[in-house]
């Protein structure tokens, strides 16, 4: 049998995002999998020992938590998921720990919220503790913080949270492990789904080729980790989603294996600043451009000023991020404001040098620097 050649991206990736799903790591009868656990956990630790950093973004506390408190469906009600995230987290947690022992390898438990990731001030110290557990040699476990959050459970929150800790700590590698292959198109008709090995970008149509959730016990499905994969190679890094019920999957993956789907790093790897506005706050508003401005912004790598600008939409300070929108009603890119939703109003369609005039002074002649803006 003639050697796989390897994936050219293999050799450079030194720190990855390991994503584990609940499906994963739960059997037929809602308790964890503990002989897939330490599999997964070998591979980890192999991946270690080749030099590697690992970060691991696991689910599976509800769903651990179905089977401690007794339970055989995923509750509905948000105390009984947020008391069943309590019980299985402390089984999941323990079982890590154990397992990572015999390698040697201490682990750091981190619970975040999306919150947590949106303030720029928590951003900050997130990614400082994180990196300083990795100096440290130690393996961050990361989950939701299920047991206080409320918006955070929904469709897709894990998926996303790795998206955002991949992105954070400038991961070379997300990889989300799933119970599905990869991606699988399933636009052939009544064919067999083909899986995609390779994706260069993640468009519209790509989304088209995601189902929904296939398990009471699971929040996400293939979009959600479309969406992740699509946060991460846009912040100029690789993804890859793959089946982690495939024996071996983490070893074979980094030997050249072509499992799984792979999806390519936009062409520009963006700085901590751009990612934290392209990713992590919420916008506050909207400013929609006329087609001039948006060609500026888009294709010349412009500023946004004010004549570019035909309206401005909800009430937001200086500095807020807000979404820029095209004629179209798309949304073009995102930025941090130099003035405040008030007086912007007052700015639309204005010249630079008229700016003084409006308002009294002219502290910004830019109402979005392109140093402060992110092309969507």
């Amino acid at each position: 049998m003639s050697a796989t050649p390897r994936r050219e991206w293999i050799d450079d990736t030194r720190r990855i995002v390991v994503k584990i799903g609940s499906r994963i790591l739960v059997d037929e009868q809602h308790l964890l999998d503990e002989y897939q656990v330490a599999s997964l956990v070998d591979q980890m630790a192999a991946l270690r020992a080749t030099g590697r950093e690992v970060i691991c973004v696991t689910s599976g506390a509800v769903a651990a938590g179905v089977g401690e408190m007794g339970l055989t469906t995923r509750p509905r009600d948000l105390p009984s998921l947020q008391a069943a995230a309590a019980a299985g987290q402390a089984r999941l947690i323990g079982l890590y720990r154990d397992l990572f022992a015999k390698h040697d390898l201490p682990v750091g438990q981190v619970l975040l919220t999306h919150a947590d990731l949106a303030a720029r001030d928590r951003h900050l110290n997130a990614r400082n503790t994180l990196n300083r557990l990795l100096a440290g040699g130690v393996v961050p476990i990361i989950n939701e913080n299920d047991t206080v959050a409320v918006d955070e459970i929904r469709v897709g929150d894990n998926d996303l949270l790795s998206g955002l800790v991949a992105c954070l700590m400038r991961a070379d590698l997300l990889v989300l492990l799933t119970n599905v292959d990869g991606l699988l198109d399933r636009t052939g008709g009544d064919g067999p789904d083909q899986l995609v090995a390779n994706v260069k970008q993640i468009t519209e149509e790509t989304f088209a080729m995601a189902g929904p959730a296939e398990s009471s016990l699971t929040t996400g499905g293939m979009k959600s980790k479309l969406q992740a994969a699509q946060m991460v190679t846009r912040a100029g890094e690789w993804a890859l989603i793959a089946n982690g019920r495939t024996p071996d999957v983490l070893t074979r993956i980094f030997a050249g294996e072509p499992l799984g789907t792979v999806f390519e790093p936009g062409p520009q790897r963006l700085g901590g600043r751009k990612r934290w506005i392209a990713f992590f706050d919420h916008p506050r508003g909207e400013l929609h451009v006329d087609a001039g401005a948006a060609k500026a912004i888009c294709e010349q790598g412009r500023s946004l000023l004010p004549v570019g600008m035909q309206r401005v939409a909800g009430d937001f300070d200086r500095g807020a991020v807000v979404r820029i929108v095209d004629p179209a009603g798309m949304e073009i890119a995102r930025g941090l404001v130099n003035f405040p939703s008030g007086e912007l109003r007052r700015l639309v369609g204005r010249r630079t040098d008229e700016i003084a005039a409006v308002l009294g002074a002219c502290e910004y002649e830019e109402v979005v620097h392109r140093d402060n803006l992110v092309v969507r």
